[in-house]
């Protein structure tokens, strides 16, 4: 045969054969455009970060309010009032001043008061007072309270700073309780010679009384607080704090006195 016959045999069975394999797909469905392609995301490293957490969050007045009422007292307040027996050291600071030789109050009968207290600018401040063992501890849950609420007490040290001198401790403003002495303008045993009065505040809170017919208001330079319509800071009332405190705790008031007044004075009767 012819090899120009067989080249163009091979030739039209090649185009047949794809004319074939065209047919057979044309019954099929067409296929879906494919959707374009999406851009990829932006990478910022800034973003991808975690948020880094605040350590000074802002805390609204009102939180403060609510928290205060659940704070729990720092240990240096939780641990600042107590009583304790006297000691050798305290006894010699007393000794011929608040404790003279002719005491009769029996030693192991008083106790040291620890006990903070806030001034007239509400700082705290450390005091220190001795009074009879049988009210100790009423002291110390009395004057947490005042301390707990603000309460304003211009001092508090031994009356043995003044040398056992009670004018010269209430001209001070200075709060005290046990000075072995006489009530003044008698020869009779005070109830702080027990250790058994506390004298508060008491330039701000006279004690006013008669002696022959005549008025005396001591100390000297509390005269001008005599008025007890007037209002002024330490001023104890019947609608003060202490009295409450003071009174609820089984202690009368020498405000309530007929006879003579004594602003300062809470006394505890066995």
């Amino acid at each position: 045969m012819d090899m120009r016959k067989i080249v163009k045999n091979a030739a039209v069975s090649a185009i047949a054969a794809t004319l074939v394999l065209i047919c057979a797909g044309c019954d099929r469905q067409p296929a879906e455009p494919a959707e374009p392609a999406k851009p990829a995301p932006k990478i910022s490293i800034e973003d991808d970060r975690p948020e880094e957490p605040s350590y000074e969050p802002v805390i609204e007045e009102t939180d403060l309010i609510e928290d205060s009422e659940e704070a729990v007292d720092p240990p240096n307040v939780a641990n600042s009032f107590f009583a304790e027996r006297i000691n050798d050291e305290v006894f010699s600071r007393m000794q011929g001043k608040s404790f003279p030789d002719s005491c009769t109050t029996s030693r192991d009968d008083l106790r040291l008061l620890h006990l903070l207290y806030k001034d007239i600018n509400s700082d705290t401040c450390e005091g220190e007072m001795i009074c009879n063992v049988a009210i100790a501890d009423s002291l110390v849950d009395i004057f947490r309270q005042l301390y707990d609420n603000d309460y304003p007490i211009e001092k508090m040290v031994l009356i043995d700073e003044y040398g056992g001198d009670d004018d010269a401790s209430m001209a001070d403003n200075n709060t005290s309780c046990f000075n072995f002495r006489e009530v003044s303008g008698t020869g009779k045993l005070s109830k702080h010679a027990y250790g058994l009065a506390v004298d508060l505040n008491p330039r701000y809170n006279p004690y006013i009384h008669k002696i022959n017919g005549e008025t005396l208001i001591e100390p000297e330079n509390g005269k001008e607080y005599a008025d007890r319509s007037l209002e002024f800071d330490y001023k104890i009332d019947e609608d003060n704090l202490a009295y409450k405190l003071f009174t609820g705790a089984g202690f009368t008031w020498g405000g309530s006195w007929k006879n003579s007044k004594d602003y300062q004075h809470f006394q505890y009767t066995p």
